[in-house]
C-alpha cells in the first residue's frame, strides 16, 4: 500500500507539472483603444487582447496587471512582470534594456487642441504654450528633442496618465496634448465637438512587446508565433475592425458579449470574428 501511495503521489506531482506557465503581463490600462479599464472594471484594449489569445494559441497563462507607464520597463528588468503590453514605441535606448517583438502596428504623433481653441499646429505649439503628455513617452520625449531642445520654450506638463492630460486639456489648464494617432482620435470620439486633432506629426513609430533583455524564459518566440497564427487566419484583422474607430462603450457592450468564447471555450479566431461582427452590429443600432 505504501508503494502504492509513493505511486499515486508521484503521478500527482508529474501532472502539477504539466500545468500551464503563467507569465505576468504589465500593461498601463488607462489609453484606448490599446488598453483601458471598463464601465464594469474589465481589463480590454487591443493590447490586452492580443496577449490573451496568443496565451491560448502558444499553451501559456497571463495575469494582467495594471502599472503605471514608466514603471513597467524596470519592473521587466527587475523580474517583477515577464511581458509589457503598453504600447511601447520601439526605440534605440529601450532596446538597450529589453528585448522586442517584431513590430505590431505603426503611429503617429498628433497635437490635440480643444475644438474651441483657435489653434492649429503651429499656433498651438508657440513658446509659451503649456503642452501635456505622458511621463515617459515618445510623445513626452518629442517635444523635449524638437521643441525644447531648439530652443522652442513651451511648458512640458508631464501627467502619469494620458485621460489626465485630456482632462486638463478640456478644462482649458493646458494649451495642447502630444500622443498617439489612435488615441487621439479615440478621445475625439470621446468628447464630440470638444477636441480636435490640430495636425498631425509624421513620426512613423513601431510599437512591440517587450521582454527582459535575452529573454531567458523564452517568451518572444511564442509571441511571434502567436501574432503569425492571428494574422493567417484573419483574427488579427477582426481585432483591429473591432478596437480601431469605434466607441468604446460599443466596444465594452461587443466585448461583455463575445469575450466567454476566449476565456471559456478557448477558441481566439472565432472570439476576435464575434468581436468585430458585435462591433458592427451594436455601431448600426
Amino acid at each position: 500500500m505504501r508503494t502504492l501511495g509513493v505511486a499515486i503521489a508521484v503521478a500527482l506531482l508529474g501532472l502539477a507539472g504539466l500545468a500551464a506557465e503563467k507569465f505576468i503581463v504589465g500593461s498601463d490600462i488607462a489609453w484606448p483603444p490599446f488598453e483601458w479599464v471598463s464601465a464594469k472594471g474589465d481589463y480590454l484594449g487591443f493590447d490586452l487582447d492580443v496577449m490573451r489569445m496568443i496565451a491560448v494559441l502558444e499553451g501559456y497563462e497571463i495575469e494582467i496587471q495594471d502599472i503605471a507607464f514608466d514603471s513597467i520597463i524596470p519592473a521587466v528588468i527587475a523580474g517583477k512582470i515577464d511581458i509589457g503590453a503598453s504600447g511601447f514605441t520601439i526605440t534605440a535606448e529601450r532596446a538597450q534594456v529589453v528585448d522586442f517583438s517584431s513590430p505590431y502596428w505603426v503611429s503617429d504623433q498628433t497635437v490635440l487642441v480643444r475644438a474651441d481653441s483657435g489653434l492649429n499646429i503651429i499656433t498651438a505649439l508657440l513658446p509659451g504654450r503649456k503642452v501635456g503628455a505622458q511621463r515617459g513617452t515618445t510623445g513626452a520625449f518629442w517635444v523635449e528633442d524638437n521643441l525644447i531642445a531648439q530652443g522652442v520654450a513651451v511648458q512640458l506638463i508631464l501627467y502619469e496618465t494620458y485621460p489626465e492630460a485630456i482632462m486638463d486639456l478640456l478644462a482649458g489648464r493646458i494649451d495642447a496634448v502630444i500622443q498617439d494617432q489612435a488615441p487621439s482620435e479615440q478621445a475625439v470620439r470621446q468628447y464630440p465637438g470638444k477636441l480636435l486633432i490640430a495636425g498631425i506629426i509624421k513620426t512613423y513609430e513601431e510599437f512591440g512587446f517587450l521582454v527582459a533583455k535575452g529573454d531567458p524564459k523564452g517568451i518572444l518566440p511564442r509571441i511571434e508565433r502567436g501574432m503569425k497564427k492571428l494574422r493567417e487566419t484573419g483574427a488579427w484583422d477582426n481585432l483591429v475592425a473591432a478596437y480601431f474607430g469605434n466607441p468604446l462603450d460599443v466596444i465594452e457592450a461587443a466585448w461583455e458579449a463575445c469575450i466567454p468564447i476566449l476565456t471559456v471555450e478557448r477558441d481566439p479566431i472565432r472570439y476576435a470574428a464575434c468581436l468585430a461582427a458585435k462591433v458592427q452590429e451594436l455601431s448600426q443600432k
